[in-house]
Formats: structure tokens, C-alpha cells, sequence
């Protein structure tokens, strides 16, 4: 590869055109692959890419393991309903919390298959009349609901 660059200057305007093309049948005539003023470069020559057939499953980060949950009927009367969907394995916990953060019931704590989960909960005067948070914990993710109990 070479480059050549020519400038036109005064008078010489047909100089130029003849001396880019006398340096260019000199390269082209030489037997040498490159002269002085060119650029030689040698790429290795190109190998085929190995191919696998092998799928790999790779666990993306962003996926939620914990989506749609649910707790109903809001206000509480005699049960609680708690529905939600995992996207994969884990150990689930649902607890019921006062308004100050302090667990009041443990109402689930083990592991739940992947899929779409419901669970419900009879209170039966286990919990006082005001407002509490349920919230469900898969893996390290956790949702907090509030709930009235009535």
C-alpha cells in the first residue's frame, strides 16, 4: 500500500501527473513487494471459528424473582390471601409486621417452587383491630403491603 500525494506549483501544471505516474509504473515494474517510501503489511492468515452447538443458560440479573404480589381482601376481616409469582426457586417468607417494624406472625417460611403461589392465612383474633404490613421475602428480594385488620 503506498500513498502519494502531489501539489500543483506555478507553471508545472503537467510535472506533477507525469511524475505520480512515473513512481507508480516503478513501484508496479519492481520486483520487490514494497519499495522504501510504501507501507508493507503481513496479516496472518484467517483460521474458522470453532462452533458449538451447546446452549448455555445464563441467569440474567435484571430478571425480578418476585412479581404480582397480592394481598386481599384489604381490610382484613377472618383470612388473608396472599398471591404471588416466582420466576424460579427459593425460600419465601411472610411475615406480618405492627407499624413500628416489630414481626408480629411468621405466617410461611420455607421453600416454594417457581410459578405463580397462593397462600391464605385464617387470623381469628391473632391480630388486634389497626394496620399492619405483610411482607413476602424470596431470596433478596422482598415487597411490604399494608393491610387494616378490622
Amino acid at each position: 500500500m503506498s500513498i502519494n500525494f502531489a501539489f500543483a506549483g506555478g507553471s508545472k501544471k503537467n510535472a506533477d501527473t507525469t511524475a505520480l505516474h512515473a513512481q507508480k509504473n516503478k513501484l508496479i515494474n519492481s520486483k520487490t513487494p514494497y519499495s522504501k517510501n510504501s507501507l508493507h503489511l503481513a496479516l496472518p492468515p484467517l483460521k474458522p471459528a470453532a462452533t458449538s452447538a451447546t446452549k448455555i443458560n445464563i441467569i440474567r440479573t435484571d430478571d425480578k424473582l418476585l412479581t404480582d404480589v397480592q394481598v386481599y381482601p384489604n381490610p382484613i376481616t377472618d383470612q388473608i390471601n396472599i398471591k404471588y409469582v416466582l420466576s424460579r426457586n427459593a425460600i419465601v417468607t411472610v411475615k406480618v409486621m405492627d407499624v413500628l417494624g416489630n414481626d408480629v406472625i411468621t405466617l410461611l417460611s420455607q421453600r416454594i417452587g417457581s410459578g405463580e403461589q397462593t397462600f391464605s392465612y385464617p387470623v381469628n383474633n391473632r391480630l388486634s383491630r389497626g394496620f399492619y404490613f405483610v411482607r413476602v421475602v424470596a431470596g433478596t428480594e422482598s415487597v411490604i403491603k399494608r393491610i387494616s385488620v378490622l
